[in-house]
């Protein structure tokens, strides 16, 4: 992680960063100077405790909005609020994300809606809102979490797959228009990653399939990484961070992979 001080004076914005991948690219952020507004669900204290540390640590202003990433109106706010504050959201992540595993045929409407909404329709929102004020300045990162599932398809993942391979196409598509405007557009594509969440169905996943749970480990969930290794949340903020520098500024419109070579095959 770098601690140069390179995002001083610029605020980011990370969706679904109360925990996982998006609580590591925000505290990336954060050691590089960067103001820090949090997002997301969970339990007011928690939150509020990592809110806290991430300011003292790191000596940024750190501010936590619980705003529903599937309202239009609340994004609105959230970032009318952030702007108001701040001036600019110079970084902005999109990370907020939901999983649900069933058959097209048995999928239930209301998860295909959510996840449309979350995982997908949330980043366009969220873009078309902050990009004015980036344009102002003349400077901004847009970072967006996608996924191997951006690239590559899984039988029983109708909805996520639709929505990753969305982020691919709205990544794409806004890096054209602002070319030419110092900003880019980046979509980092992980494969599974060690996370809580991850973590947690292991055991489950292992009692249905009647197998250990480094079984499952290393023949459901690592199948499909060459590498046979989980990617670390510490690795894709490292990358999220990169984006940031200006080493990366001609780096846009590119779905990065970080996926143990998933997607070499």
């Amino acid at each position: 992680m770098s601690a140069d001080g390179h995002l001083k004076d610029k605020t980011a914005l990370v969706t679904g960063s109360t925990s996982g991948i998006g609580l590591g690219i925000a505290k990336a952020l954060a050691s590089a100077g960067a103001n820090v507004v949090l997002n997301g669900f969970g339990d007011a204290t928690e939150i509020e405790k990592l809110r806290a540390e991430i300011a003292a640590e790191h000596g940024v202003a750190v501010r936590y909005y619980g705003a529903d990433m599937t309202k239009e109106d609340e994004i609105a706010k959230m970032i009318g609020d952030i702007e108001k504050e701040f001036g600019a959201i110079d970084i902005l992540v999109n990370n907020a994300g939901v999983q649900f595993v069933a058959p097209i045929d048995e999928f239930p409407v209301d998860k295909w809606n959510l996840i449309i909404a979350l995982n997908l329709s949330a980043a366009f929102h969220a873009i078309r809102l902050a990009l004015p004020a980036m344009r102002k300045k003349g400077w901004g990162r847009i970072i967006n979490t996608a996924s191997a599932h951006a690239l590559v398809a899984s039988p029983f993942k109708v909805a996520y797959v639709a929505a990753k391979h969305g982020i691919a196409g709205i990544t794409k598509t806004v890096a054209l228009e602002v070319a030419q405007e110092g900003i880019t557009v980046n979509a980092i594509c992980p494969g599974y990653v060690w996370t809580p969440l991850v973590e947690k169905q292991i055991p489950d996943t292992a009692k249905a399939r009647g197998i250990t749970e480094e079984q499952v480990k290393k023949d459901v969930l690592l199948a499909a990484q060459p590498t046979k290794e989980f990617v670390t949340v510490e690795e894709v903020a490292g990358l999220a961070l990169f984006l940031t520098t200006d080493s990366a500024k001609n780096i846009t419109g590119a779905l990065q992979s970080i996926d143990g070579g998933w997607t070499a095959e």
